[in-house]
């Protein structure tokens, strides 16, 4: 195979909505498909449609895994861990031999049992700050708080491996278990016992720090213990540059995602209101964007909050920050110079409140699509139109085919 490009190379936008694929639940409809979408509407009727397997069917992909999938990179090949992601996406300095963690304050009881594994999806810097630099066992640890309960962590010492178990077990009413080693190496049963003394050490710091004190006053869940998850190791990967010939820049307010372009070698943009919650400043990213393709041939834009949405159950919710996506985001960036392409990293039926295997729907609208004969931008609709049913490591090259830079496979 071989990297080429043509003399008319075009730029183009990709606009992922995370988790925006549902299961008809409220009146036999999805979010998607109650959502008043004009504009999305207008995309699918101009452009070409699909279904997308962001991983393979039957899959249930993570959000870090579905989008180096998204980006072209096979995640059986190239995923380094979610904490890698994290870490870079809150500018922690990794290096080889350190082992990064996404991380979540939690609530639990006193005897360690999880009533809420998110916090009421409340953070905050203070009591970051109050487990940074903490030491134990010669190995220094670095927190930082990103968004609402979200966390980075970085570990770094001697014979450390990413090769340890969860110790978030995703359901609330579970009492905590050990972090367990994965292999049977010295550094893996070294690194597992420096999670379960961090995890533990987290809540005798935390569980009597003021501002929880203040929380429980307010009758507010107590964000009392760090849970650790995804760890991960640092492992170079050639850039998007380097594989589709194309610069890249993020538009993103949630450390992952602005963690995954990173490691990819895209530049990050800042967006003021950016937050990578429900507060985030969609017509700021949007305008992002549009200034992003200035000096960037490819332009990714993620939005958060219709996976919080689906996550919490929230029907009305979804549908509403798909109905805000659809006028102060998608309304401007259908006016770039750019082929515009809009789907999401996973689906997240607000029945399951979790990720699931459902397929996201996906349209491309620019010069030269085969135009379809799909009028509405929803996950039944969509199943008709020309691309048929795709991967999502079948995304980056066809965007890449379509904006003259190409891969020859053959002479």
């Amino acid at each position: 195979m071989s990297l080429n490009s043509s003399s008319d190379k075009r730029h183009a936008i990709l606009l992922v909505c995370d988790g925006l694929g549902d299961r008809p639940s409220v009146g036999g409809k999805t979010p998607l498909q109650a959502a008043h979408t004009p504009h999305l509407d207008a995309l699918s009727d101009a452009g070409i449609n699909g279904l997308m397997d962001v991983i393979a069917p039957g899959i249930v992909p993570g959000s870090d895994t579905a989008h180096l999938a998204l980006f072209g990179y096979d995640p059986y090949r190239h995923y380094p861990g979610r904490g890698v992601f994290e870490a870079l996406g809150a500018d922690m300095e990794l290096c080889a031999g350190d082992v990064a963690f996404r991380a979540n304050f939690a609530t639990v009881d006193e005897q360690l049992r999880v009533i809420d594994r998110r916090a009421g999806r409340m953070g905050s810097k203070e009591l970051a700050r109050a487990l940074n630099g903490l030491e134990l066992q010669g190995v220094s640890i670095s927190l930082v708080h990103t968004t609402q309960h979200r966390c980075a962590v970085v570990m770094k010492g001697e014979q450390l491996s990413k090769y340890v178990s969860d110790m978030d077990t995703h359901r609330a009413g579970d009492v905590l278990q050990d972090c367990k080693p994965l292999r049977a190496g010295e550094a893996e049963r070294r690194t597992a016992a420096i999670v379960n003394a961090f995890v533990k050490r987290s809540y005798e710091i935390l569980n009597e720090h003021p501002v929880n004190a203040d929380r429980k006053r307010r009758g507010e869940p107590p964000a009392n213990i760090i849970l650790l998850r995804g760890a991960g190791s640092y492992e170079p990967v050639p850039s998007l540059k380097a594989r589709f010939g194309v610069s890249a820049a993020c538009v993103a307010g949630a450390s992952l995602y602005k963690g995954v372009a990173k490691y990819l070698g895209m530049k990050l943009i800042h967006a003021e209101g950016a937050t990578g919650r429900a507060d985030t400043n969609l017509q700021s990213k949007a305008e992002a964007a549009l200034r992003a393709l200035k000096e960037h041939d490819f332009v990714f834009v993620h939005v958060k909050e219709t996976d919080n949405d689906a996550h919490d159950g929230d029907f009305e919710g979804k549908k509403r920050i798909i109905e805000q996506i659809d006028q102060e985001l998608v309304a401007r960036l259908q006016e770039a110079d750019a082929y515009l392409a809009v789907t999401g990293d996973h689906s997240t039926p607000v029945s399951l409140k979790r990720h699931s295997s459902d397929p996201v729907p996906l349209v491309i609208r620019g010069e030269g699509v085969r135009r379809d004969r799909v009028k509405n931008f929803d996950e039944i609709s969509v199943a008709s139109g020309g691309l048929g049913r795709i991967r999502g490591v079948d995304l980056m090259p066809i965007l890449a085919d379509y904006m003259g830079y190409y891969i020859m496979y053959g002479t």
